[in-house]
């Protein structure tokens, strides 16, 4: 059927059926004459499926794209088809396809559906109508019930904003396995399957839903880390490297660490630059606050005087302990929350001019795409299975863990990192991508939701192994699962040095 455009006084009829989760109305749209019939008699859908992917918790469980389309030139509609490809049980939707960032009552139904707008560094969701978690599929509204029959199929939809830049493509992500890149996105109406009615996202207020991804890296040295959000890119440099102990005259080793600085400044078209003093947990207010703001001073003056482009303002500020990046009951983490950030507009990614990346043959670590190790004393096998560059600056690297053992074993290194790298809840983020040539360390990428109470909240662009997916970790004997992670790639790199957990260094092609 064709797209249908509802009246705003019929919209809102479906909402509040949808709040008391009262079935709707059949549409009266006549069916598609290319549906045929399932075994259980109803409509099957027989599109072809523009990418797919598989449950990482679930493996019976594909998931196909088989619509894309935008509308007005602003609103984009996904449609995917949900299969059981098994034969022996039921397997249950709703708490698979659930988007985790939201509030514990909005995660249901098909709100986890969305894209990701690399350029602009955004993790698009479905919108949130006033009285509904999302404009999605709900398994009652729709009459899609819980579970998926084996061998049967069933379809939803999420209605987001389209991405920025009216893109030819797509990365579209869902909660259950690896995105999937370069889904081409139509400008004709939708088409639908029989007993499908999307809704109109302009019949009522909605909110847009929209997950800022920082992609973080570091310097091998320790030296500094950066965040870029694809807007301002943010670098905290070590006050350890800076400065001596309760001293804010700048060492001889800051000079290099702010001649780089400098560079990425100068690189930049924006123009002010924000230079912010942090201290650790120790000590006082009457002692941090002071200190923090003489060490932001001493770098202002020093990369005031090494930028060399015209018109930028700076200014510095300290905070003391107020504002710390991580937490500080660690030494790891009271290190890194001493420290000293810059931020200003991001430069191009060709700016920043990284050293070419050796070939695997020049570089460092083991060569090859395979490692093994032991889980609860069985053979545990990995295999990197791609790491992709896609727009935008990011990579997405896809790796396969297997046990080849014959008892149950429980794999649970992915989400064992350092202490300080810490995320609202279990992720595959015990994962590094490493450039030696620019002697810089790639962390996954991080998606900011704003916190209850203030503040944000940090949860991976990777594999979430946490609530219902907390057996995503456990293996049967011969289990193969896939994971995934998001990275920022430093343009023009062409192998990465790729540390999974406990495995050896493998040296990966980047396609």
């Amino acid at each position: 059927m064709s797209y249908r455009i509802i009246p705003p006084f019929v919209a809102l009829l479906m909402v509040s059926a949808c709040a008391q989760q009262a079935p709707a109305p059949a549409p009266s749209t006549p069916p598609s004459t290319a549906a045929a019939a399932s075994p259980s008699g109803t409509p099957e859908d027989t599109r072809p499926a523009l990418a797919e992917t598989r449950s990482t918790m679930t493996p019976d469980l594909k998931v196909e794209v088989v619509g894309l389309n935008r509308v007005k030139a602003k609103h984009l509609v996904a449609q995917l088809r949900l299969t059981n490809t098994g034969a022996d049980k039921d397997l249950p939707w709703t708490g698979e396809m659930g988007d985790n960032t939201r509030p514990l009552g909005q995660i249901r139904w098909a709100s986890g559906i969305g894209v990701l707008d690399a350029p602009a560094r955004a993790w698009i969701l479905p919108y949130k109508p006033a009285d509904f978690p999302c404009l999605c599929s709900d398994q009652d509204r729709d009459g899609l019930g819980y579970f998926i029959d084996p061998g049967e199929s069933i379809n939803v939809y999420a209605v987001m904003p389209a991405p920025s830049g009216n893109p030819a493509a797509a990365t579209v992500v869902t909660p259950v396995g690896p995105p999937m890149p370069d889904v081409p996105i139509s400008d004709e109406s939708p088409v639908t399957p029989p007993g499908m009615t999307i809704p109109d996202p302009d019949a009522e207020p909605v909110t847009t839903v929209v997950r800022p991804l920082v992609t973080p890296s570091e310097s091998l040295d320790g030296s500094e880390e950066t965040a870029d959000d694809g807007k301002d890119l943010q670098i905290s440099l070590s006050a350890d490297v800076l400065f001596a102990l309760n001293k804010a005259t700048l060492t001889a080793k800051a000079r290099a660490v702010l001649a780089r600085t400098a560079k990425l400044v100068d690189a930049s078209s924006g123009s002010s630059v924000r230079v912010e003093g942090h201290a650790d947990s120790s000590g006082n207010d009457a002692i941090n606050d002071p200190l923090s703001t003489r060490r932001a001073e001493a770098v202002r003056k020093a990369l005031s005087a090494l930028v060399t482009r015209q018109g930028v303002g700076f200014q510095a500020k300290g905070f003391g302990s107020r504002r710390p990046l991580y937490g500080n009951d660690t030494d790891e983490g009271r290190r890194r929350n001493r420290r000293v950030t810059v931020t200003f507009a991001r430069p191009q990614a060709a700016a920043a001019e990284q050293p070419a990346t050796p070939a695997a043959t020049d570089a460092p670590g083991a060569t090859g795409l395979t490692g093994t190790g032991k889980a609860d004393g069985q053979p545990i096998s990995m295999k990197v299975t791609g790491l992709r560059r896609l727009t935008g600056g990011l990579g997405l690297l896809s790796y396969r863990i297997k046990n080849d053992g014959s008892s149950e074993a429980w794999f649970n290194e992915l989400h064992r990192a350092q202490d300080w790298m810490s995320f609202k809840y279990r992720a595959a983020f015990n994962v590094r991508l490493t450039d030696a040539a620019a002697r810089r360390r790639y962390l996954p990428g991080r998606l900011q939701v704003p916190a209850e109470g203030g503040g944000v909240d940090a949860y991976c662009a990777c594999t979430d192994v946490s609530g219902v997916r907390l057996s995503t970790t456990k293996f049967g004997p011969g289990a193969e699962k896939e994971f995934w992670g998001l990275f920022e790639l430093p343009d023009g790199a062409t192998t990465m040095s790729v540390k999974i957990g406990s495995f050896r260094d493998l040296q990966v092609p980047v396609h």
